[in-house]
């Protein structure tokens, strides 16, 4: 392959650090991604990510070292499945060649190739095979971003790559950037395709354009219909007619016309992304589990609670036929027998938001059953305890300065006041499991139970002792009794 013109050219055969380039993968704006081999040794071939420093002006290198920076840190914050993992960074020294000389080389996990690939492999117009769950994948790589206070910035189908095993990562996060309050701030770059109306609208600072999580959710929605439909969102033949569609949608001068060949059941999935006001934008976390319901990999929440409606409806009826005098046995069926025993002592109001805060993502270990089993071993389901001498209150006994972080990112840029409220404090456990049972993965023994010593204590603590320390196995035991005891 021809890498004239790339970003960075680097000839097959050069080394850097450890590694031995084999052949060139691909190249962006800004950056070059080549295979790699080690030197000695027997571990796996590697994708070595140039980030030039030599051939740009001196504006671009500010922004390139902006970039470079943020991609490191975020690589170095991060851990998750659904995202690329960097194993090494490295510094080209090579004084005889400028172009090269001081590049910065990321070493991450290779793959396969990307959804852009799956994209042109196929005919024009169609769907990606196994779209729902590529879909779904990219919902908990993007929701545990958002859930640690990034976002992806430029997330499009080149940017999501394909592994061996057919799962996917989340990658290039030159565009990253970490929330502050309810804001980031990106440079005037990103694909227009993906990149929602919104954005140009904003005033260019000179941190450069502020953004909301709203707009991964955006270009989300749009990546979502081309694997599901072969098409972009918005019909027209160039990029900047799309974009001129797109805003007129946005102003409400035309409709949103999504493909026919869209499923019925993503249609509304994909507008909610798509909604002209950023606000109203679902949460990452939100739209992942309706892509799991949609994708059939759980059972949706809401055909349970429709039923229970039914019987609420039919036990009001029969308190009214039997009289006032009447005593009134409540026949209503419990909508979340499924995931929680009925003959439990978990409150009935409480039900909801801790099956809610118990599916939010599906990393393994998490249940509704060990939400309520914590909520008991911390307060007993007392939602007005205080204790002002350990700054925890609540039904989780959350300290506000942490739960600040587990709550929707818009809501992050003050410390919540106790009383904590259920609706916020139970949720917000969910959010925390969710960001810290995948840090957690490779430390042995139960992974629920490891993340109930997590919240107790912290992630570092189980990690650095590899399982659950002496001290906190009390408080592990009776949550492991009182989930046995939760479970259906």
């Amino acid at each position: 392959m021809d890498t004239e013109g790339w970003a960075v050219s680097v000839p097959t055969g050069y080394r850097v650090g450890d590694w031995r380039v084999t052949r060139p993968i691909a190249s962006g704006s800004w950056a070059s991604v080549y295979e790699a081999r080690p030197v000695s040794g027997d571990a796996a071939p590697a994708a070595l990510k140039f980030l030039p420093t030599g051939t740009v002006t001196r504006r671009q290198l500010r922004h390139l070292r902006d970039m470079t920076q943020r991609e490191i840190r975020l690589h170095h914050t991060l851990r998750h499945p659904r995202i690329v993992q960097v194993s090494e960074t490295l510094v080209v020294e090579d004084a005889g060649d400028p172009e090269l000389d001081g590049a910065c080389v990321l070493v991450m996990e290779l793959a396969e190739g990307s959804l852009a690939d799956l994209l042109r492999a196929g005919a024009p117009g169609t769907p990606v095979p196994g779209a729902p769950r590529l879909i779904t994948e990219i919902c908990e790589g993007l929701a545990h971003l958002h859930a640690e206070g990034w976002m992806h910035g430029d997330l499009k189908p080149s940017n999501v790559l394909m592994m061996a095993d057919g799962s996917i990562r989340l990658a290039d996060f030159g565009l990253a950037t970490e929330i502050d309050g309810t804001h980031g701030y990106l440079p005037p770059a990103g694909s227009i395709d993906h990149v929602p109306p919104e954005r140009w609208s904003e005033p260019l600072t000179e941190r450069g354009y502020a953004v909301r999580t709203s707009a991964d959710i955006w270009a989300l929605g749009v990546t979502a219909c081309q694997l599901l439909t072969g098409h972009l969102p918005f019909s027209a033949p160039t990029a900047r007619a799309r974009y001129v569609a797109a805003a007129e949608y946005a102003a409400g001068e035309r409709p949103l016309a999504l493909p026919s060949s869209l499923p019925d059941a993503w249609r509304s999935w994909i507008g909610d992304c798509l909604s002209p006001r950023p606000r109203s934008r679902p949460e990452a976390a939100r739209q992942l589990q309706r892509a799991r319901v949609l994708a059939g990999t759980v059972r949706a929440p809401g055909r349970i609670r429709t039923r229970a409606v039914v019987g609420m409806a039919a036990a009001a009826l029969l308190t009214l036929a039997c009289g006032s005098g009447a005593t009134a046995v409540d026949h209503r069926p419990d909508p979340y027998a499924r995931w929680l025993r009925t003959d439990s002592d978990i409150p009935r109001e409480y039900r909801g938001l801790i099956v809610q805060a118990g599916t939010l993502c599906g990393e393994p270990g998490l249940t509704p059953a060990l939400v309520a089993a914590i909520l008991k071993a911390e307060s007993g389901f007392d939602p007005d305890l205080s204790d002002p001498a350990k700054d925890e209150y609540g039904l989780a006994r959350w300290t506000p300065s942490v739960m600040r972080f587990y709550l929707p990112v818009d809501r992050r840029d003050e410390i919540p006041t106790p009383p904590l409220p259920p609706e916020d404090s139970i949720p917000a456990v969910g959010r925390y499991l969710c960001v810290r049972l995948p840090l957690l993965a490779g430390v042995p023994g139960d992974q629920g139970l490891l993340g109930a010593a997590a919240f107790r204590s912290s992630d570092d603590v189980i990690r650095q002792e590899n399982g659950v320390p002496a001290r906190f196995q009390p408080y592990v035991d009776r949550v492991r009794r009182f989930r046995a005891d939760y479970q259906p």
